[in-house]
């Protein structure tokens, strides 16, 4: 008769915990509970630690799922991981790269520069930061220097760019690629140098660029916006230094791409 009573009291319960899973929209509670209930038992776990246990679940579960979206909402080309990153092609930056997946920076709204030659890595380690820093829990957006511009030009125009570039502080990472692939113009370089000063020493950027920063001047068609946005980026920065010959050449019987240069670089030789 007692076990009756009590397999009568545990289904009840059990349904109690399903109708308040429900109405808390945590519908994971149900499943932790009853997974964990026998184990509880067993193991003579006290009534606290049977419920920090399965609310243990339900976080664990909640920070996956948001990660995730974060992490679709953030515009990668595709997800890339620094488990996937071939170090062994790069040795120098392993030790810096694994530490900034900690997201240590992101709370001390640091910047992260990633300098070297097309191939190298680079646009892999900005999204694998982005990702890490998405399952943090930090909002992320990611796009080429380029589509940055476009996005910011279109604000400007319809005369909300203040408007967009808070917007824009609210994420706690921006990543910018392909910075110094195709020069800006001059009014464009002004919108790119108010979207840096908009987040220095309020939250961070990831920049890749396959120029060293002194031929950055070339990119943004005047030399003082050059200075002052990399004063601004490198202040509070790591800059990280990616080497070698291109992945994509590999195997193709090519040793490098042509090397890139500024023109006042050639103007001087």
């Amino acid at each position: 008769m007692a076990t009756a009573n009590n397999t009568a009291k545990s289904t009840d319960a059990v349904k109690q915990i399903t109708y308040l899973a429900a109405a808390l929209k945590a519908p994971r509670i149900t499943e932790a509970a009853a997974r964990l209930a026998d184990q509880a038992r067993d193991a003579g776990w006290t009534h606290e630690d049977y419920l920090a246990a399965v609310l243990e679940r339900e976080v664990s579960a909640r920070n996956a799922s948001g990660a995730q979206l974060r992490i679709r909402a953030a515009g990668f080309g595709a997800v890339k991981t620094l488990e996937d990153f071939d170090f062994d092609a790069q040795p120098a930056i392993r030790q810096q790269a694994g530490a900034l997946a900690s997201g240590g920076f992101l709370t001390e709204a640091r910047n992260v520069v990633l300098l070297g030659p097309p191939g190298t890595g680079k646009t892999h380690v900005a999204t694998a930061l982005g990702v890490a820093a998405a399952r943090h829990g930090h909002r992320v957006l990611f796009a080429t220097a380029t589509d940055w511009v476009t996005r910011l030009t279109d604000a400007h125009r319809a005369g909300r760019l203040p408007q967009e570039l808070a917007k824009l502080r609210r994420y706690g990472l921006i990543i910018v690629d392909e910075v110094g692939y195709l020069p800006f113009e001059q009014d464009a370089a002004n919108l790119f140098f108010q979207l840096v000063s908009s987040r220095y020493e309020h939250a961070s950027l990831v920049l890749t660029s396959n120029l060293p920063f002194s031929g950055w001047g070339g990119v943004f068609g005047d030399q003082a916006v050059a200075a002052a946005m990399i004063d601004r980026i490198v202040h509070h920065a790591d800059v990280l230094t990616l080497k070698g010959a291109s992945y994509r050449l590999r195997g193709r019987g090519i040793d490098s791409l042509p090397s890139i240069r500024t023109t006042t670089d050639q103007t001087e030789t």
